[in-house]
């Protein structure tokens, strides 16, 4: 699960719990200039994530970086089915795929941040 925070000028996701330490994260911090958008994609969890490095993959828990035809995204999800994905552009990361409490507050909240 992870704790998604906007502020004035900046995105940032935090993994809670474990999460921390199989993800490999503490924190990431995105300017919104960086930020195209945000989808509720409760089937993202089924589709393929690519080669893992570094993090954790086990059936039902995906946290870490994943690279997937020449792209990088940030994985940590479960398999709830609340997952949001965030696209990112001229970032280190492409996308980032995270279950997160209220996913369509979540998405709105993104949406609106990056329109402005």
């Amino acid at each position: 699960m992870n704790t998604v925070t906007i502020s004035d000028s900046v995105l940032e996701v935090e993994p809670r719990g474990l999460d921390k330490l199989w993800s490999l994260t503490r924190k990431l911090v995105i300017p919104l200039t960086h930020v195209r958008g945000a989808t509720f994609d409760p089937g993202a969890n089924n589709e393929p994530k690519g080669l893992r490095a570094p993090g954790l993959a086990v059936p039902g828990k995906w946290a870490g970086t994943f690279h997937r035809d020449g792209d990088r995204a940030f994985w940590n999800v479960s398999t709830s089915g609340e997952t949001v994905v965030i696209e990112l552009t001229d970032e280190h990361f492409t996308r980032l795929v995270l279950t997160v409490d209220s996913p369509r507050d979540i998405v709105d909240a993104v949406n609106a941040a990056a329109a402005a």
